[in-house]
């Protein structure tokens, strides 16, 4: 998940013409911080009243005020938080985004792992949005462990949101989309529609099935992941949450690392001051040690 690109909108009055009373975006940004981490400070008051009016409009309610109470009711407290958070969270990346950081994975990580290779090299895209990132690595990984046949792979990617996870299980993108790929692996691994005037293109069947989805709200007390992975790919998400909420997470996410596994963060992302067992090895990249 990458909200990146959320809208910030300065409000000052306690009543936004938009109808969305500050009392009631409070307790829903309340709500959400402590169910998902996700802070949402007051200068998101518009935006959040804006995609808050979809869901009003999907439930058949006539105002902010009924949304309200269908959240407090017990129904709404079960039905309704994947909806929301499907709702107000932008979701933005690319292939290969950040590209020196598959550069360090193909050079440096994969050169270790190949002088002191497990039973299966295991990769975790944590907030990994509509799927580029774990179909980037898959198609990086599947090349470079084609020729290395006693050498295995498994792919596991994980978001908060259902709507992103269903694009990336579908794994279409717009032609534009793709255009960053190598043309060697587009032609490799990308299918063009049958339809010309659609300019869409598909990741292949094989490249599909080697990436594991799963939905993960980072708030759980335990991740839906196996454990001993060897990296974890976590980029452009902590940066919404709160310092603590941050090293909560990123303790919860080491627990699932092998020592000496690697930790790759977003560009604007630190762990400086925070009690976590990674060393800095590079630009926002991490290795896990073991405790002293």
């Amino acid at each position: 998940m990458d909200l990146e690109n959320l809208a910030v909108n300065n409000q000052s009055d306690c009543k936004p013409a938009t109808g969305l009373r500050l009392s009631e975006f409070n307790l829903l940004s309340t709500e959400i911080y402590n169910l998902c981490g996700i802070q949402l400070p007051e200068t998101k008051i518009s935006l959040i009243e804006g995609r808050v009016r979809k869901r009003i409009k999907a439930l058949g309610l006539k105002s902010f005020r009924e949304y309200i109470d269908y959240w407090n009711s017990s129904k709404g407290k079960e039905q309704e938080l994947i909806p929301l958070i499907n709702a107000i969270t932008t979701n933005k990346t690319d292939f290969f985004r950040e590209k020196t950081h598959f550069d360090y994975l193909l050079e440096t990580v994969l050169e270790e792992y190949e002088a002191n290779p497990g039973a299966n090299f295991t990769v975790w895209s944590a907030g990994c949005s509509s799927g580029e990132e774990p179909y980037t690595l898959a198609m990086l990984l599947k090349e470079y462990f084609e020729n290395r046949k006693n050498h295995l792979f498994t792919i596991y990617a994980s978001d908060i949101s259902t709507d992103v996870l269903n694009i990336a299980i579908d794994g279409v993108y717009s032609a534009d989309n793709v255009e960053v790929i190598p043309y060697n692996l587009k032609k490799k691994y990308l299918l063009k529609s049958k339809n010309h005037e659609q300019k869409v293109v598909r990741i292949c069947p094989e490249i599909r099935r080697l990436v594991n989805f799963t939905r993960i709200n980072f708030m759980e007390d335990d991740y839906k992941i196996p454990g001993s992975i060897d990296v974890v790919f976590c980029r452009n998400v902590l940066i919404y949450f709160d310092k603590y909420t941050q090293e909560k997470v990123l303790g919860k996410i080491a627990g699932k690392m092998k020592n000496g596994g690697y930790l790759f963060l977003g560009h604007s992302e630190t762990i400086l001051g925070m009690n976590l067992p990674f060393e800095r090895v590079a630009a926002t990249i991490y290795k896990k040690v073991k405790p002293e």
